[in-house]
């Protein structure tokens, strides 16, 4: 009986943190939806009108994540005053991203909007959430509209699949996805780079498994659990800022990518810059500030190491 409830509370502390992740999350909404009944609230949720709640949810989640993760913010310097388009490698809970958004909103009440995958608007409960926050599909017209507006506008072109499937390897799971780099071409915007350290190793899935990958890849929804909530260091580095480029095709971009890649190292500098070397970028990133493997233990230790702040 000691073994089995040993057991059973060592299994249920590897899945209390997100489930506690997803009830805070929940409760956010709930506080929007009082905040605009007693306000009587209509205006548009992407409004002014909305800010003092906005600045109240990001102040929750900016304590949170200083006391669970030790978060730190490099780079915000790099994003642009106007419009541009923010690409970030995706962890299997996208918590960093959360916590980027509201120090963002604390440090320069800026808004940024963010794609997300069409499961998460399937998700009871959410809407107001979603809509005060900035979260949309994303369609390249809406996306076209938001830059059109001089909002920053966020993707990870490696969506569930990155998180349900990349591991402590940080493995880039974009596929054959372009259509960022499109968007930035006819809206001519930079795009900008961002990458969390240890994101992988505050929260993990399950090694894959041919089923379950079939069955994403059959319904598109996650149906993988993630665990963990170790409260090792979080620290999001926002990369230099790769201008548009009137004179690069969509595919002439792919071709450069590639050809970085190929060469392992991030070569796209200044007069250099083969455009829009988005994933090179992101790779530079994790290669200058992550262990491969990731290690859990590094990064609960790196919470006690003050040289690196």
């Amino acid at each position: 009986v000691v073994i089995i409830s040993l057991t059973m509370s060592a299994i249920l502390v590897f899945f209390i943190v997100p489930l506690t992740i997803l009830f805070f999350i929940y409760l956010t909404n709930i506080l929007l939806l009082i905040y605009q009944r007693n306000s009587e609230v209509k205006a548009d949720p992407l409004s002014d009108v909305w800010d003092s709640a906005r600045k109240t949810i990001a102040s929750f989640w900016d304590i949170y994540a200083r006391i669970w993760h030790g978060y730190e913010l490099h780079g915000v310097e790099n994003l642009p005053e106007g419009p541009g388009i923010l690409v970030y490698y995706h962890g299997a809970i996208p918590i960093d991203y959360l916590y980027f958004l509201s120090r963002l909103f604390l440090w320069k009440k800026r808004l940024c909007l963010s794609v997300a995958d069409h499961f998460v608007f399937r998700l009871p409960g959410l809407k107001l959430l979603l809509e005060v926050t900035g979260v949309m599909p994303g369609t390249r017209e809406e996306c076209l509209i938001a830059l059109k507006n001089g909002h920053l506008v966020s993707i990870s072109p490696g969506g569930v699949r990155e998180a349900l499937f990349s591991d402590e390897s940080y493995q880039l799971m974009w596929g054959n996805r372009k259509g960022f780099a499109q968007v930035a071409l006819d809206a001519k915007v930079p795009i900008i780079p961002m990458y969390t350290q240890n994101v992988r190793e505050g929260y993990r899935m399950f090694k894959e498994r041919r089923f379950f990958r079939q069955l994403y890849e059959s319904t598109r929804l996650p149906f993988t659990p993630p665990y963990g909530g170790l409260p090792v260091k979080f620290r999001t580095y926002i990369g230099e800022p790769i201008p548009y480029d009137p004179n690069v095709t969509t595919e002439e971009l792919v071709e450069k990518q590639l050809y970085c890649s190929s060469l392992h190292k991030p070569v796209c500098k200044g007069n250099f810059l083969f455009s829009f070397q988005t994933k090179t970028a992101i790779q530079a990133l994790i290669s200058k500030h992550q262990t491969i493997p990731g290690s859990i233990w590094k990064a609960l230790l790196e919470r006690f190491d003050k040289r690196r702040k």
